[in-house]
């Protein structure tokens, strides 16, 4: 009975684990993504976690008088982001409508970050000491941006939380509210800045640079601000790139896409 009861429960949840894993959250663009993601986690759910990191970010920030601190740059940024963002539509029409914000962070790290819901955080560091250009801003932008439109943090929260409870969609059978105090605990161990999988990389980098060539930043600059990032590699790994690999097989993989979206680019430029 025992045996019975397991193997009836695993099949269960089984089948559900499948029917949630069958959908995507964006479109498949210029460049082809097209992966199913397991998504038992809803996008209320992140978003509440993503804006109380979000807000503790800009709390902390702000009484350290580091927030917002070069007003050039800032505009430098909302302007990039504007361009970017009206592009977004091509992926998923509703990210459109996200209340997107820009703020930059004085320090001195090599960080950047776009949190679900379309929450922009540049650190002064990443911008000054690889002296990038609009484009590579756009590099980097469009490549944290695409992990929020895909949402990669919540597939991240959902594979942890399938992982610690066991076969993972028990809590989608009965409901997932019934399951709030282990999801809680998995966002607090994992949380919303932990390194992305190989796959969503890729995705990240793929996305991210049809983006930028619609908004016409020009998509080469992503091999060059990779190049930098790969110097500034050198001893002690900046921030960023403790959550971002960066090989030359990254770089080729790029380059490889490169066909793909100068079209897209020059059409802008047009």
């Amino acid at each position: 009975m025992k045996k019975l009861l397991t193997t009836t429960v695993m099949a269960a949840s089984l089948s559900v684990l499948t029917l949630t894993g069958c959908t995507s959250t964006t479109s498949t663009g210029a460049v082809g993504v097209d992966r199913q993601q397991l998504l038992l986690v809803s996008s209320e759910q992140v978003l509440q976690l993503s804006a109380q990191s979000y807000n503790k970010t800009i709390q902390e920030a702000r009484a350290k008088r580091l927030l917002d601190t070069n007003t050039a740059q800032l505009n430098r940024l909302k302007k990039i982001s504007n361009r970017l963002v009206g592009q977004v539509g091509v992926y998923r029409p509703d990210a459109a409508k996200w209340p997107w914000e820009v703020h930059t962070i004085k320090s001195n790290e090599l960080n950047a970050f776009v949190l679900p819901g379309g929450k922009i955080m540049f650190y002064s560091g990443i911008i000054d000491r690889l002296n990038l250009s609009d484009d590579e801003i756009a590099a980097i932008m469009g490549h944290e941006m695409s992990h929020a439109l895909r949402e990669h943090s919540r597939e991240r929260l959902s594979r942890q939380y399938a992982t610690q409870t066991g076969i993972g969609v028990a809590a989608s059978i009965f409901g997932l509210s019934q399951g709030q105090a282990e999801l809680a605990n998995v966002a607090g161990d994992l949380g919303l800045s932990r390194p992305h999988s190989r796959t969503q990389e890729a995705e990240a980098d793929q996305i991210g640079l049809e983006l930028m060539a619609r908004a016409g930043y020009n998509p080469q600059a992503a091999v060059t601000l990779w190049q930098k990032m790969q110097r500034a590699s050198q001893g002690e790994p900046p921030q960023f790139l403790s959550t971002h690999p960066t090989s030359g097989n990254r770089i080729a993989q790029i380059q490889s896409l490169l066909p793909k979206v100068m079209p897209l680019y020059q059409k802008a430029r047009r």
